[in-house]
């Protein structure tokens, strides 16, 4: 296949995906400690054991920084990022946590939220690069190119049972929309067709999921994470745009980047 037909083809498997992960890396800068809250309902099955929230200092310390991820380059999220609450609409009320965690919208009763951007960085080992694939250097060249994965965390901390109560609601609208739903930002339509379960462990709960979304057709695989420790959780957005494009690429779940998120969370 020619690579300007493998580009369209992935521009037009992608289309939904990629607007979704330019407003997903969005958020409220948090270097002044600004507060984020979401809508979310529903009442926590875990132990409601009371957990003083990290203040935004002790929240700031505790999110990934550079060099805590392997061969990935990691940002704060800045102010052209934002999305705020009030500008996530869905068409099915019961998955308004599942859009929030997709976009790293804080739920009800955060305290204090952190941002981060966490992208992989190019191989040096002789793969094909953006510019070969643009040149039109075969098929092969644009998967090279375009197996990167980006990650966009969203950490936030809660006080008493509130932390826990957020896990549990993201985890009911998960199971409520397994079925799909359509999330819209800034005026563009995002259509989830299904969320399936993946296995995933961490801190004191954890759960994550292989979100498709459909666009004229074709489908593009994200993965989102939710991790709660104490009462802080961190919710990851990640996604790879060769697979996106229908390349043969290995996908996987942001497992290092969560880990990472885990270890300084402990």
């Amino acid at each position: 296949m020619r690579a300007t037909a493998v580009r369209r083809t992935a521009l037009a498997a992608s289309a939904a995906a990629l607007a979704l992960l330019a407003t997903a890396c969005s958020g409220s800068s948090d270097a002044d400690g600004k507060d984020e809250k979401g809508a979310a309902n529903g009442s926590s099955s875990a132990p409601k054991t009371p957990a003083k929230a990290l203040t935004a200092a002790e929240l700031e310390k505790a999110t990934l920084a550079q060099g805590d991820v392997k061969g990935t380059k990691i940002t704060k999220a800045g102010p052209a990022d934002e999305v705020p609450a009030d500008g996530i609409k869905v068409d099915k009320e019961a998955c308004l946590p599942v859009a929030h965690a997709m976009f790293g919208v804080a739920q009800e009763g955060a305290v204090a939220t952190t941002k981060r951007k966490v992208i992989d960085e190019p191989k040096a080992d002789g793969e094909k690069s953006l510019e070969d694939a643009a040149k039109g250097e075969g098929a092969d060249a644009f998967k090279d190119a375009f197996n990167l994965t980006s990650t966009f965390v969203a950490l936030s901390s809660y006080e008493g049972a509130a932390g826990p109560d957020a896990f549990v609601a993201l985890k009911k609208a998960a199971a409520d929309c397994a079925g799909g739903f359509t999330a819209t930002v800034a005026g563009t339509p995002t259509k989830v067709v299904s969320m399936t379960e993946e296995k995933i462990t961490g801190g004191d709960e954890a759960l994550a999921w292989t979100v498709t979304s459909e666009s004229d057709g074709a489908t593009a695989p994200v993965k989102l994470v939710a991790l709660r420790k104490g009462g802080s959780v961190a919710t990851f957005f990640a996604f790879n745009l060769a697979a996106a494009g229908g390349e043969d690429v290995t996908f996987e779940l942001p497992t290092a980047v969560v880990a990472a998120q885990d270890k300084k969370l402990a």
